[in-house]
């Protein structure tokens, strides 16, 4: 039973802290011309301060146009705007969704300890928690143990799918070698019909991944997998379905028995923790994705306890505010020298761009100041030879996040090795830049970069870096005062998308704008 949820507190917005204007007039006055060059060779000390350790992960600030002045005043600011207190009540499990009215705890998911060792022990039913867990991971185990099982084919989309889909392949090493992934979400049929093309239907297992069981190019997908497999002599719909939703009886009316739920206070994009996870404890195993768990609750911990001037989740989250409102910085690009993490630019783009893109606060006023940046990136080394000449040269500054691993997972001779010195290279190119002979050859430097170091690309350290995105997107958003976990601008397309759909079958183009016709008449051909 869950108690009733108290009132959210009342705290500063951002812009009308005396922080907000004190960082204004800093930037004015130093902040815009910070040269981190100068700032690393005046102070040997730059380093070790910027050099902040959390669980899993070690992150170099120091190529950051930060100094010591301007690191207080943003804590100065995150205190003012009452960045504690929302933490607190995003762990008491207050309604902090105030727009849907829901609690968010995600962060109940990975914890494994007694309910009185946390504040949100009572605000809902951890025993439930443990229960649901469990039986995924049974499932889990009895799927990894049947030999006749080859293909497991998760069926979802946003959250449903990004999730799962990054972390079973950043965790390849640990995946069972007797088993195949594929990842299905786009309503292009083209996605659908090339995985069917690989599989059979007496050796897969479908997942079809929606929490109400009416997401259109969920179900779209399941209901064109379902009759494929029933074409191609599939019989046993119970054995080769799954669902995770929480709509029972509408898996069940489909043909599914075997069902996996969660609750309203699990957003999509900080889904994987729950049920939304099978595929990556079937990738995996249990004691795997229990790791996976402990290495984000170990993150949780840090974010929870750790003083905001040594809390690696904050510091990040206040250098987004400080780039993004007084630098102008719109966007920055996330470069994982990891090609296991290579979906990761894509979940982060969701993780971030769809909790933090807001123009109204959480109260429905307009804010007058930018929220989320724009969030990119692909593997490196191969956005060296597509986009980094942008960076390099480009008239728009892009702070650069770099992801590697100490160790790696392979046994190739010198690969790790040409891969890191890449990256550190890239980061030294950024930050010193060069003096060219001519025009063509000149690189400004001075552009901020930020170097993660995780030891190696296992369950814990994943499950440590995502908790950690996770808790800096947070952090921005409670600066921002906006509601970070709510979507409605996710929504009107889907609803417009209900009404084009029978217009391109009748070519009815009534009560539509004149561009939105001429399509609907186009593509009727």
């Amino acid at each position: 039973m869950t108690t009733a949820l108290p009132s959210l507190p009342a705290t500063t917005r951002c812009d009308q802290t005396p922080a907000w204007q004190a960082l204004h007039a800093h930037f004015d006055a130093a902040g815009q011309h910070f040269d981190a060059r100068r700032a690393l060779a005046d102070d040997p000390q730059r380093v070790t301060a910027l050099t902040l350790d959390a669980p899993y992960v070690s992150a170099d600030l120091s190529k950051n146009r930060i100094d010591a002045e301007t690191g207080q005043l943003l804590l100065s600011l995150a205190q003012q705007s009452g960045l504690e207190t929302w933490r607190d009540a995003l762990f008491a499990g207050l309604p902090i969704n105030n727009t849907e009215q829901r609690q968010v705890l995600h962060t109940a998911l990975r914890h494994q300890g007694l309910a009185h060792e946390v504040p949100w022990g009572q605000a809902i039913d951890l025993e439930e928690v443990r229960t649901t867990r469990a039986a995924m991971l049974a499932y889990a185990e009895r799927v990894r143990a049947d030999a006749a099982i080859t293909d497991i084919v998760n069926i979802g989309i946003g959250g449903s799918d990004l999730g799962p889909q990054m972390a079973v392949l950043a965790l390849e090493e640990f995946r069972d070698p007797g088993k195949r992934f594929h990842f299905v979400s786009n309503i292009d049929g083209h996605e659908l019909a090339g995985v069917l093309a690989q599989v059979k239907p007496e050796s897969t297992l479908f997942l079809v991944a929606s929490k109400t069981f009416t997401t259109i190019e969920t179900m779209t997908n399941a209901r064109s997998a379902k009759a494929w497999f029933e074409a191609h002599g599939g019989t046993d719909i119970a054995r080769h379905f799954a669902a995770l939703t929480t709509n029972v009886q509408a898996a069940a009316d489909f043909g599914i028995s075997t069902t996996f739920g969660f609750w309203d206070w699990v957003g999509g994009r900080y889904s994987l923790w729950s049920s939304i996870g099978l595929p990556i404890a079937i990738a995996i195993g249990a004691q795997r994705f229990d790791e996976f768990l402990a290495g984000a609750a170990a993150m949780d911990e840090h974010f929870r306890t750790a003083p905001l001037a040594q809390n690696l989740p904050v510091r990040l989250g206040l250098l987004d505010v400080w780039y993004r409102n007084f630098h102008g910085f719109t966007s920055r690009c996330v470069a994982p020298y990891h090609q296991g993490l290579r979906r990761l630019p894509a979940y982060l783009q969701q993780l971030e761009m769809e909790s933090n893109g807001k123009r109204v606060d959480r109260h429905g006023a307009a804010v007058a100041y930018g929220t989320s940046p724009v969030v990119w990136g692909e593997p490196g080394t191969n956005g060296q030879h597509a986009f980094f000449q942008m960076l390099h040269q480009g008239t728009d500054v892009v702070p650069v996040e770099f992801i590697v691993t100490r160790e790696a997972a392979h046994d190739l001779p010198g690969h790790h090795a040409k891969l890191l010195a890449n990256a550190v290279a890239q980061a030294q190119a950024f930050l010193q830049g060069q003096q060219g002979a001519d025009g063509a050859r000149d690189f400004p430097g001075n552009r901020p970069s930020t170097f993660f170091i995780l030891e190696r690309l296992e369950p814990a350290s994943l499950g440590a870096l995502i908790a950690l995105y996770e808790h800096r997107v947070f952090t921005s958003g409670a600066i921002w005062g906006i509601n970070s976990f709510d979507q409605f601008g996710v929504e009107l397309g889907k609803v417009l998308a209900k009404d084009i759909e029978p217009r391109l079958a009748s070519g009815d183009i009534a009560g539509l704008d004149a561009s939105t016709a001429a399509l609907v008449r186009q593509l009727r051909g």
